[in-house]
């Protein structure tokens, strides 16, 4: 039998309609459910007693079939250049993280939409953790609303500390778009955060239905992870290429163009040493990336971020040197594509980008599959019987994170 609690509706995952249509339900006029809106996402208030405004009527109403939960922290972190990770609970044994990463001109909030990842990208510590569940959109804004409230409380400032938010935690954001799309709408609206589209970017490793979705829904800021300029290599680091190549993803990321805020795409390709780093694939990737659909040369649509791995264990992968980055990216402004290279920040906490491991139920076997990737044929027989034995937990971090900290 279900308590109480456990039936309660989960306010922070209903967007603005939705609560107007959730608040119509109790015989509660739209500006009451607007109000509510703000006491929640403007103020950051849980207690319904607090919100001074709401009839009395509606707090005893609220108090008995609604909540305001906050997801429990596990562990607080704080980089030496100013990075915060937090790790939640997420039930079940599970737990995400997310960062908040300041900035001079910006103050961005990486968030995770999965309890691990299903996309299995050879260079991520969140697809080694292999996947146990999606987040529901409460559990997405509960994040965001714990982390500005939180540096609100903690920097003694009343305006907006979140400038930007990103979809780049754990997870593909995109496997998870039923519940991604009203936490985005949370994040847009006026009565909550406020975000501009241009301040919110999905990061998706090129699931081209829901791509084509999304700009039809929601369409925020993209990021697309690229990470090679063909097919066969492509294959290898992103699996999920084998559903949707290069030429498909290619024109899909054109026809999202016409929707998005911005007036490019950002592809993201992680520099591995030897792998995808030479000069030769940086000359593919401009012939990938330029090719207009007319036949004709168009590299003003697109900008290029290359990310310096960040190595974890069993990747197999090492960083490309600073020298061979800097060489890569040359070859691509040459033919001009906007190109940078980021900043790794946090990397002394394991919040930089491809760390994210948190703790997972996978139920997967992630890291049996990609240990079987490199192990000679003779060998994989145990890896075999090892998939047979039901779902592994796969230690995450988590106690490594408590003795950084």
């Amino acid at each position: 039998m279900s308590s109480p609690v456990a039936q309660k509706v989960s306010l922070l995952g209903l967007d603005h309609e939705a609560l107007v249509q959730w608040c119509a339900q109790l015989g509660e006029k739209r500006f009451r459910a607007t109000q509510l809106y703000r006491w929640i996402h403007q103020r950051g208030v849980a207690d319904f007693d607090a919100m001074s405004d709401l009839a009395k009527s509606l707090r005893a109403k609220l108090h008995e079939q609604a909540q305001v939960q906050a997801l429990p922290v596990l562990t607080e972190q704080v980089s030496r250049d100013g990075t915060i990770k937090w790790l939640f609970d997420v039930g079940q044994g599970n737990a995400v993280e997310a960062v908040f990463i300041p900035e001079r001109d910006r103050a961005t909030l990486c968030v995770s939409s999965q309890a691990g990842c299903a996309i299995g990208c050879r260079f991520c510590s969140t697809g080694h953790q292999g996947f146990s569940r999606n987040l529901s959109s409460a559990e997405i804004i509960a994040q965001l609303w714990y982390a500005e409230h939180t540096l609100r409380r903690r920097f003694g400032r009343e305006e907006r500390i979140i400038t930007n938010v990103v979809m780049m935690g754990m997870g593909e954001p995109l496997q998870n778009y039923g519940q991604l799309v009203p936490a985005l709408r949370t994040m847009l609206d006026d009565n909550a955060y406020g975000l501009s589209r241009r301040r919110v970017t999905v990061s998706t490793s090129g699931i081209v239905p829901m791509m084509d979705r999304l700009s039809q829904s929601v369409p925020v800021a993209l990021a697309v992870s690229l990470h090679a300029p063909d097919d066969a290599l492509r294959d290898q680091l992103v699996p999920l290429n084998r559903k949707y190549p290069l030429a498909e993803l290619m024109a899909a990321c054109r026809r999202y163009l016409q929707y998005a805020p911005r007036d490019f795409i950002t592809f993201e390709y992680c520099m591995l040493d030897g792998v995808n780093d030479s000069d030769a694939h940086a000359r593919a990737l401009v012939d990938l990336l330029s090719g207009a659909p007319d036949g004709g040369q168009d590299t003003g649509w697109c900008k290029l971020n290359l990310i310096p791995f960040n190595p974890f264990p069993d990747s197999g992968l090492k960083c490309s040197k600073p020298q061979r980055v800097q060489a890569f990216a040359q070859v691509l402004l040459e033919a001009g594509i906007v190109t940078t290279v980021r900043k790794t920040r946090g990397d002394d906490i394991d919040a930089a980008c491809g760390q994210l491991a948190g703790e997972v139920q996978d139920r997967t076997h992630a890291l049996v599959r990609m240990q079987r990737q490199r192990q000679p044929a003779a060998v994989q027989a145990t890896a075999q019987a090892a998939l047979e034995t039901g779902p592994a937990k796969v230690p995450g971090p988590a106690q490594r994170l408590e003795t950084n900290a």
